[in-house]
């Protein structure tokens, strides 16, 4: 009874306190916490969930595209539904984070947290208070210090100024207030350059040595992505160059591939992909294993909504990394507090004192509260067999659903069918004449 019986998508709207200004995209309110949602039901009733982050409404036809192949599959054959996941792709979609709704479905099947089932014990998470705002010096000073008051040992603050000298007096100042207390990190925000509403600055090898070589004086823990995410060269020679570790890799929408190749170039000293942006759970600690392999750090990126986070927690949990770095903790008042993160759960991943204390609740470890995704949701996409069938035969007719119907039956449904290889007979050279050459 583990094949999928319903898909269901959800555009989801979380109000803000108050306008929230992301230091990646310049001049750009955020006026809500929005995420698309998917909820998988197996034919036993068992939920899995996962979340993408959303603009607007860009992903309306995501379901009539990809439901009907994840129908009456078995929703715990984790490569089959990356190879569907995959096979969307093709067309340009990016789907990959809907793969954590299907460990979460396993989860519960076996009665198991995530972690557990990809090798990970429980243990607590150190955080780092991770900010997304670029702000005046005095509000960022108070902004450090209010986390140092909560318990948070590090901090992560942003630059994004077109004067190199402007970033370093905004560092210089965290210094100064808190660098004997805390561990500073420090994001450039030059992974993926965004300029649909105010122009942004634009790194070159030459300032990201300068702000290095700065950070390095200065004591700070880590410089994130000081460089273009596809300038493999010059991220490579940075990182060689730096005596600040260098972290990157959060949206490499290419997947393991591409990262698996930059851990080879070490474009960074530390990896920090994320399972929702960049190819879901299995393929993120695919990404950590070769980040062992080369001797280089790991830690997830988890800048999305509380779903988002708690898929990111599981990674770490199940990467044998837990402890080399602080796990990201999104937090951003007023504007962007735990409350409007995790908005559609029933718990909030709160911290204590900095440290995270993970859950053995089975899956994914959260709960939806039905109460708040009805008030802050709106289901966009259902699909079940029954409305498929209807779907089929308006949009292919009568006569091709059914035989579309048969051909899932044979192929689609049997995952042991994947990737089935021909037969062929065995080799026989006397059969090859000169006259075959």
């Amino acid at each position: 009874m583990t094949r999928i019986a319903c898909v269901e998508l959800f555009h989801v709207r979380i109000p803000l306190k108050s306008p929230f200004y992301p230091s990646w995209i310049p001049g750009y309110p955020a006026t809500d916490n929005r995420f698309d949602l998917i909820r998988i039901t197996t034919q036993s009733g068992i939920q899995g969930y996962s979340a993408g982050p959303a603009i607007s409404t860009e992903r309306l036809g995501l379901g009539q595209l990809i439901a009907p192949y994840l129908l009456g599959l078995d929703a715990t054959d984790i490569d089959l539904m990356l190879q569907r996941l995959r096979e969307v792709s093709y067309l340009g979609v990016r789907a990959n984070w809907i793969e954590p709704a299907f460990w979460d479905i396993l989860g519960k099947i076996e009665k198991k947290p995530v972690y557990e089932l990809l090798g990970g014990t429980r243990s607590p998470v150190k955080l780092y208070a991770s900010t997304g705002e670029i702000k005046p010096i005095e509000e960022r000073v108070a902004e450090a210090e209010s986390r140092l008051d909560e318990g948070f040992s590090t901090i992560k603050i942003r630059v994004h100024d077109f004067d190199v000298k402007e970033d370093i007096r905004q560092v210089q100042a965290v210094v100064d207030a808190v660098g004997d207390r805390m561990a500073i990190g420090v994001d450039a925000n030059q992974g993926w350059r965004v300029t649909i509403i105010n122009d942004a600055p634009l790194w070159d090898l030459d300032r990201a040595k300068y702000f290095a070589d700065a950070c390095a004086e200065m004591g700070i823990a880590w410089l994130e992505e000081p460089l273009p995410m596809d300038d493999y060269d010059n991220l490579s020679r940075l990182t060689r160059y730096s005596r600040v570790p260098v972290s990157g890799g959060e949206i490499h929408t290419s997947g393991k591939s591409e990262l698996k190749m930059m851990i080879e170039r070490k474009c960074y000293d530390i990896f920090q992909p994320d399972a929702i942006m960049t190819g879901g759970i299995k393929h993120t600690l695919e990404v950590a294993d070769h980040c062992r392999k080369y001797g280089l750090a790991f830690t997830p990126h988890t800048w999305t909504n509380g779903i988002g986070f708690a898929v990111n927690l599981h990674v770490l949990l199940a990467s044998g990394f837990n402890g080399v770095k602080p796990l990201e903790y999104p937090l951003n008042p007023p504007a962007w507090t735990v409350e409007k993160r995790d908005g559609i759960l029933k718990h909030p991943f709160d911290h204590d004192n900095g440290v995270y204390y993970p859950t053995y609740n089975p899956g994914l470890g959260f709960d939806i509260d039905p109460g708040k995704l009805n008030r802050f949701g709106k289901r966009f996409f259902h699909m079940n067999n029954r409305k498929l069938i209807f779907h089929t035969i308006r949009d292919k007719g009568l006569r091709t659903a059914l035989r579309l119907n048969t051909n899932k039956k044979k192929y689609g449904v049997d995952s042991k069918k994947e990737g089935r290889k021909t037969s062929l007979p065995p080799f026989d050279s006397d059969r090859i004449t000169s006259a075959d050459h």
